[in-house]
């Protein structure tokens, strides 16, 4: 058993902090949405930052949308404090009490929304809603004696930063992840957040060069890679690979970017050659009406299953059961499924998008195929499904080891660590 997977293991029991040598720090961490089922990496990121003795206060812009069906994110709900939930009238008077306490402070902050606005198809309404938030919670922070915030996506909850620090001074550094920030990188005005920024993560290499693409050389020492990590819980012994299994397990929202539709033409086209097999959806979105109609259409009502959201227990449960997890996505960051997947020792099917060659390899620890092409889906299906027991076990060992080594949360949380020491010096 590797070192790292017994410090995993060490550490999914004993939750204590060790001694530290650098002082603790007060930040808070700010999201557009939280806590949110597909984001548990935050979660973990400040679970992380709190066993090594800091104190992190989590804001977030907006309530979760929808019921949260994990008890971990129900407890991070109780200790979340939610923009929206105040008041618009209280919000604007935090805004109000700016232009008489801090004028120049105001003006500046309104310039900073301004260049924003113009760049954005947001709109302006919703710009001065942002500057509202940011007086708001730029007072929150300055009661609670925090002066730097750290951000998730380089959306909306950036903007808030970006605008907090030119009310406050309060510093700000953020995560990005892909793909909605390089969708619209101009309209997000992302070169300007990373510029002002302390440092800006990237989950990938992939992430750091799109980063590089928008953003002045002058700058780009501050973009480091900080890679998402799973639940240690994950890296416990893995479960044996049932021999007789066929559940093909596809986890995340139901949306058209994580090519639902496109798994659902190739598994009719690999129920069609004979094989066996059985796919489960775990997960819940926009797109479930259509993939539902789509099952069907294509009469395989008595082979695929769509679970709703679930727990990482549950979601744990489902791998233990599952041949290998699915994601045939056109657009992502790094997927965590994958990640989770490998890690409890199972191959996965995915594409060559974005940061997933980084993690997937094709015959080591998976099949990766052509973002959009059937064809090469549907072939991967039907030589996974006839791939024998004891190379599906050799390539999921593959794959954890893989795991263990770029997304080990102790060395992953150490990198982040040193990154605010040196934004609170």
């Amino acid at each position: 058993m590797s070192a790292i997977l017994l410090q995993h293991r060490a550490t999914a029991t004993d939750r204590t902090p060790t001694p530290r040598q650098t002082r603790a720090m007060r930040i808070a961490y700010l999201t557009t949405e939280y806590p949110k089922v597909s984001h548990t990496f935050v979660r973990r990121e400040i679970a992380e930052l709190e066993r090594r003795g800091h104190s992190v206060e989590r804001l977030s812009i907006r309530p979760p949308g929808g019921a949260l069906v994990d008890p971990a994110d129900q407890d991070e709900a109780s200790k979340t404090l939610f923009c929206l939930k105040k008041s618009k009238l209280k919000l604007l008077a935090h805004a109000a009490g700016w232009t008489i306490r801090r004028p120049f402070r105001f003006a500046s902050a309104v310039g900073t929304a301004r260049r924003f606005y113009r760049k954005s198809d947001r709109g302006f309404v919703r710009h001065v809603a942002y500057l509202a938030e940011a007086a708001y919670l730029a007072n929150y922070l300055r009661a609670k004696g925090i002066a730097h915030v750290h951000v998730h996506f380089g959306t909306n909850a950036a903007t808030v930063a970006v605008l907090m620090k030119a009310l406050a001074g309060i510093t700000y550094s953020m995560t990005v992840h892909g793909p909605g920030e390089f969708d619209a990188p101009v309209g997000l005005s992302l070169a300007e957040k990373v510029a002002g920024s302390s440092f800006t993560a990237a989950i990938s290499h992939f992430g750091k060069a799109q980063l590089q693409r928008w953003v002045s050389p002058e700058h780009w020492d501050r973009i480091h890679v900080v890679r998402c990590t799973v639940n240690p819980d994950f890296l416990a012994p893995p479960p044996s690979l049932d021999p007789t299994s066929d559940q093909l397990l596809c986890i995340g929202r139901l949306t058209p970017q994580k090519g639902q539709l496109l798994l659902l033409d190739a598994f009719a086209k690999l129920a069609a050659s004979g094989s066996p097999g059985r796919l489960v959806f775990a997960g819940d979105g926009e797109l479930r009406e259509q993939i539902e109609r789509r099952i069907l259409r294509n009469g395989l009502s008595e082979r695929v299953a769509i679970t709703g959201w679930l727990s990482e227990r549950q979601v744990r449960e489902q791998i233990a059961r599952s041949r290998a997890v699915v994601l045939p996505s056109s657009a992502e960051g790094l997927p965590v499924v994958l990640m989770e997947a490998m890690a409890l020792g199972r191959p996965v099917v995915s594409t060559h998008t974005a940061g997933i060659p980084e993690l997937v390899k094709q015959g080591e620890n998976g099949w990766l195929v052509p973002a959009g092409d059937l064809e090469s889906l549907t072939e991967a299906l039907i030589e996974l499904m006839a791939t024998a027991p004891s190379d599906l076990r050799r390539m999921g060992m593959c794959g954890r080891q893989r795991v263990e080594k770029q997304h080990n949360s102790i060395a992953e949380g150490e990198v982040l660590e040193r990154l605010l020491q040196a934004c609170s010096r």
